[in-house]
């Protein structure tokens, strides 16, 4: 039997039995960072930080408030904040209850908050603010099994015998547990394997989000699985900004408390960019959206410093591109990353010019990302490795409690998900479809048997509705969803990803871009532009001062863009290329159920929303 054999068949039955070890193992380490505001009230925000023991005092007290309330084993307690540190104790204290957690995105509206709150059969709703208690005020009436809303941000908040505070329920807890000092060790210790851990609802880009029941096994199964691939270590630094209602940020919970390292969180994403330099991490996850956005960032700025800096950059970019390639392979073949004489030179320059300056800006110590929760355009990819950032893209399901294959450090391929975790099996139907099957795999959906039994077999295995590939030596590639491939008129099948993935490399404006052509002639591209980026370039080219919707609209800019489409055209089958292409009047965003809060394009929400550019497309069009 392997080590990591051996360290996942030894898993303890529950995350709340692991964080008991970790707290006994290393009390004193520091386990969280998160920002407090300046001691001078004027300035940065200062970073304060709690060691395991120090956290433990806290994840008790919530536990045992929770348990003086009434609750009990396996009962709902509803999460619904932004990335935070007291997300993290709260999610603790309700599995160290013995109860399990339904997340729900703070982006949620009041009737799908109340949809999960009612459907979950939530007991407690800990709401990070007023503003989240209010949808659940709203809708109490709908909501006869919800018995209390604990509020962590008080301000602006009235108390009453529904709502009380995290302080106060942390202060009830801290006087229980004086009583019943034992409460906690006799709560973990009943908790089995099979037990409901999480409850998280699949983000709906088709319909009707669904409760995916994820009991303690699955939780403890990746955070053992996790530390077996030695891509964290207890030493690293992991800024954690990632939504923790979704399931990619929540596995990265489960994996730190194993290996022990300190979490740096702020869920803030229009702090990443400040917070980088000054926490410094070692690691991090993020979607590629956040990759791509600081690729178009990095380009928008070469090329608003002129025409020399321009060329520059697009020489560095190529030069990291090629680099990244060559040396990948030659790791494949030799296990050696090595690079000619003359390519390295170049990449030496290319380096001192342009690579040092982003890794700084990542805040100079970033060993690895891992990117997940969707593709990750492989130019983009190959350019951030060839500069030094090894972006280490994963794979999974909130159905397969998110990670199921991730790249290995050193042997990493860009444009695959890398291998699976020990313990997972993976195999390919006939058809292409993805089938996964091991210990991460989800029980089912919250009382929907018959959707459970569209995915998941009686022996275990899970059909993803993805599409890919296996290389001999059991990389991953992922092609595109089931669903979303693209059959034209003519009978050729299109991967809709595929070439959006290629767009983004290739155009430094785009935000998203949506591929339509099913049961059409040509396809054609609803494209909406990074607002900052776009009002940059509209500045140099004779459209400053005008709105968003006015530059995008203006004929220059559609002739700019229309340079990128014929670029990206040049490298695809004829069939795939876009004959046409709109421009959309503002971003795609969460508040109008365009993306999910992963940043995951809705296209049925897109494509009916945009219905009549799309037939403005078409009409009167013939077969190119």
């Amino acid at each position: 039997m392997s080590d990591a054999q051996t360290l996942i068949e030894n898993r303890p039955p529950s995350v709340a039995a692991l964080f008991l070890e970790r707290v006994a193992a290393t009390p004193d380490a520091e386990a969280y960072r998160y920002p407090v505001p300046s001691s001078s009230g004027q300035g940065p925000e200062d970073w304060k930080s709690l060691s395991w023991a120090q956290s433990a005092e806290r994840v008790y007290a919530i536990a045992a408030g929770l348990i003086e309330l009434g609750v009990q084993p396996e009962e709902r307690i509803a999460l619904a904040s932004a990335t935070r540190v007291e997300w993290l104790l709260a999610d603790l204290g309700i599995m160290c209850a013995g109860a399990a957690t339904t997340t729900v995105y703070p982006q949620t509206n009041a009737d799908e908050s109340a949809f999960i709150l009612s459907d979950s059969g939530s007991r407690v709703l800990i709401a990070e603010d007023a503003g989240q208690l209010a949808k659940a005020l709203e809708k109490r009436a709908e909501l006869p099994e919800l018995h209390h809303v604990v509020v962590i941000d008080p301000t602006g908040v009235e108390t009453s015998d529904w709502v009380l505070t995290l302080a106060e329920l942390e202060s009830r807890g801290a006087a229980h547990l004086e009583k019943h000092p034992s409460l906690i060790k006799e709560r973990v210790g009943a908790i089995t394997k099979d037990q409901l851990a999480t409850l998280i609802y699949t983000s709906g880009t088709t319909g009707r989000p669904k409760g995916v029941r994820l009991p303690h096994d699955n939780w403890s199964y990746m955070a053992k699985a996790i530390a077996s691939t030695g891509l964290v270590g207890a030493d690293d630094v992991q800024y954690l900004w990632l939504p923790l209602a979704h399931v990619f940020g929540k596995v990265l919970t489960s994996g730190q408390i194993e290996v022990g390292h300190v979490t740096a969180v702020d869920g803030r994403v229009d702090k990443i960019i400040e917070n980088l330099p000054v926490v410094q991490p070692t690691y991090m996850a993020a979607v590629p959206r956040i990759f791509e956005k600081v690729y178009n960032g990095v380009a928008a700025k070469a090329r608003a410093g002129g025409g020399a800096k321009y060329k520059i950059f697009q020489w560095a970019a190529e030069v990291a591109r090629e680099y990244a390639k060559v040396t990948q392979d030659n790791f494949k073949r030799t296990g050696t990353r090595s690079a000619p004489f003359g390519l390295t030179a170049k990449h030496k320059v290319a380096d001192t010019l342009v690579y040092a300056k982003i890794r700084e800006a990542f805040g100079g110590r970033l060993r690895a990302c891992v990117s997940g929760s969707a593709a990750l355009a492989p130019e983009i990819g190959y350019f951030f490795a060839g500069a030094g950032i090894h972006i280490l893209e994963g794979y999974g399901l909130t159905e397969s409690s998110a990670a199921s294959f991730v790249n290995p450090g050193e042997a990493y391929r860009t444009g695959t998900v890398g291998k699976p975790l020990p313990g997972t099996e993976v195999r390919i139907a006939d058809d292409g479809e993805i089938l996964l099957r091991g210990p991460g795999i989800m029980e089912g959906y919250h009382e929907l048997p018959e959707k459970t039994a569209e995915v998941l077999e009686s022996d275990g295995w899970l059909h993803t509705g993805d599409i890919g590939e296996l290389s001999p030596d059991g990389y991953l590639r992922i092609t595109d969803r089931k669903k979303d491939l693209i059959k034209t008129s003519s009978g050729k099948y299109i991967a809709p990803a595929e070439v959006e993935g290629q767009f983004k490399a290739v155009c430094p404006y785009v935000s998203n871009i949506l591929v339509h052509g099913a049961d059409r002639n040509f396809c054609t591209a609803l494209i909406a532009l990074d607002e900052a980026a776009i009002l940059e370039w509209a500045k140099e080219n004779g459209l400053e001062g005008k709105s968003y919707a006015e530059v995008v609209a203006a004929p220059r800019t559609v002739e700019m863009v229309d340079g990128y489409v014929q670029r990206l055209n040049e490298g695809l089958q004829r069939w795939q290329t876009i004959k046409k292409f709109r421009l959309l009047p503002r971003d795609l965003d969460i508040e109008h159920g365009e993306i999910t809060p992963s940043l995951k394009l809705k296209r049925p929400v897109v494509e009916r929303e945009y219905k009549h550019l799309i037939d403005e497309m078409y009409t009167g069009a013939r077969e190119a």
